[in-house]
């Protein structure tokens, strides 16, 4: 099932964010850009050490700010980073927000037709889940609504949970 948000269609699916053949997939990222556990090290694992050594040519960037390395040996081309939380810390939902919009712009300014988010902050940094897809449903809507270069938005989340969130909050928020 696909919702509409402007010109994107939305869809909200339970599998692996890392197998996407999307331009974009968006790593749960702290701001060190360190790919140790959860999404991060499966973004690590199969995408091989040529992301992590680009993350580390970037260096820290201030959280809820997301920066973008090429996809190693993923299908999707562009891992857009986005930082919500400290290494080892926990997610806040300014942070979430703002790092969520940050990819956003980002795959603007690349002209990227197709993105995969994962449910950002809600494993190793304990954000409430219900309160995460609000916030990424809410932000993946506004820009839309401001116009887009993209044409499919995808949320790819690993357990039934998340996926019932988050397509409670599409129902919700999207037409």
């Amino acid at each position: 099932m696909a919702w509409r948000c402007g010109a994107a269609a939305v869809q909200v699916l339970r599998g692996d964010l890392t197998l996407q053949e999307t331009d974009a997939i968006v790593n749960a990222a702290n701001n060190d850009l360190q790919l140790g556990g959860g999404v991060a090290g499966a973004i690590a694992r199969r995408g091989g050490p040529a992301i992590q050594a680009e993350c580390d040519g970037i260096g820290s960037i201030p959280i809820g700010e997301a920066a973008a390395t090429t996809g190693g040996q993923l299908k999707a081309r562009w891992v857009i980073h986005a930082a919500s939380m400290r290494l080892g810390g926990r997610t806040t939902a300014e942070a979430l927000r703002s790092s969520t919009r940050r990819s956003l712009e980002i795959a603007k300014e690349k002209g990227l037709t197709s993105i995969a988010f994962p449910a950002i902050g809600t494993g190793i940094a304990h954000f409430p889940l219900d309160e995460c897809a609000r916030i990424m449903v809410e932000e993946v809507a506004r820009h839309c609504q401001a116009g887009t270069s993209l044409t499919e938005i995808r949320f790819v989340l690993f357990g039934e949970d998340a996926e019932a969130a988050f397509r409670h909050e599409a129902d919700r928020q999207l037409q």
